[in-house]
This record gives structure tokens, sequence and C-alpha cells, in this order.
């Protein structure tokens, strides 16, 4: 049932309206997922789910405090530092990942930043489900659905090998490049 609810949701809800106040993305627990009416990579259909996330992450004896509204809104409006799904779409579509501030984050920068967000918007629609403790259904998702976008749990996915690669190459040519301020 859980997994009908993302993978086949009654509603898709776009950058548009779940970033507006009130939103409709409720500030609890829970799990998301991210359809695509257009892919970020031509070896992914479009209008499907590629990727779920989850808020709270569970962290050895502890949880966050994120909900899955603060999640979303920052995969939407965030940057590649804060949001795996932000920094595998960036490099999917070829932006440039850069070192910023201390040299440690890396974002795709300002005008990077702004690009994707745009094509999020233009692209991009999530769906979520209120779970208590996310994590757990988390696990049983990746083992059960292909979700070619997530990296953790999922290395039996065909996509894991071309998109690790991809995003290693992309860390890799930040650290050649003179930190961005």
């Amino acid at each position: 049932m859980a997994a009908t609810a993302l993978v086949s949701p009654d509603r898709l809800f776009s950058a548009r309206e779940v970033l507006v106040r009130p939103s409709p993305v409720p500030a609890a627990a829970g799990v998301y997922g991210w359809h695509f009416s257009r892919p970020p990579h031509p070896a992914l259909d479009a209008g499907r789910l590629l990727y779920i996330g989850i808020a709270p992450r569970r962290m050895a004896n502890r949880t966050s405090t994120q909900t899955v509204r603060s999640r979303v809104r920052n995969h939407f409006r965030g940057n590649a530092s804060g949001s795996t799904l932000r920094l595998t779409l960036g490099c999917l579509l070829g932006l440039e990942l850069r070192r910023v501030g201390s040299g440690e984050r890396m974002t795709f920068g300002k005008t990077g930043e702004a690009t994707l967000s745009q094509w999020m918007a233009d692209n991009a629609r999530v769906c979520w489900i209120e779970r208590s403790e996310p994590w757990e259904l988390e696990t049983q998702l990746m083992h059960q659905l292909d979700l070619p976008l997530n990296l953790d749990q999922n290395r039996h996915n065909a996509f894991h090998g071309r998109l690790e690669a991809l995003r290693a190459q992309a860390r890799r040519r930040a650290r050649e490049l003179p930190v961005s301020s």
C-alpha cells in the first residue's frame, strides 16, 4: 500500500504548490517520492518514481528534527550541499560542481543552482506519505522498487554504478577547480 501511494499517487505536487504558505506538505515525519515529467538522463524513463527520501533521517542513537515539508522545500530551493537529490540531478544534467566557502562544501554555484531550481520547477513533482519511523519503510521500498536516483541501500539497481561514477567524477573535478566565493 505504501509503495503504491508513492509509485502511483493520487496527486503529484509542483514546486509552486509546495513552496506556498500555508504549504500542503505536512510538517511531519514520512517518506516522499520524486517523479519527473522529463528525466534528468536519457537512460531514465519520464513520468515515474525515480527517487525517494525520508524525514527525519535516523542517525545512530537519535533522529534529525527535519520534516517532510522541510526536506521537500530544501530539495526544490536549496543547494547540492544540503540535498543529495539536487547533487544527483545537477550531475546528471551536466552542471559544474564547485567547492564553495571554506572549500569543503560543494554546490553548483548561484547560476547552476538557479538553473537546477528552474529545471526542477519545470520537471519535478513530489508526493509523500506520513510515517512515524520512515527509515523502516525506506529499507523496504529500496528493495521493492526500481529507484535509479537513490544510491544508499541501492547497489542492486542497474543505474547505481553509472550514477556513483558520475557523482565521483563531478567531485574530483570540483576539487581541481579554485574555490568559488
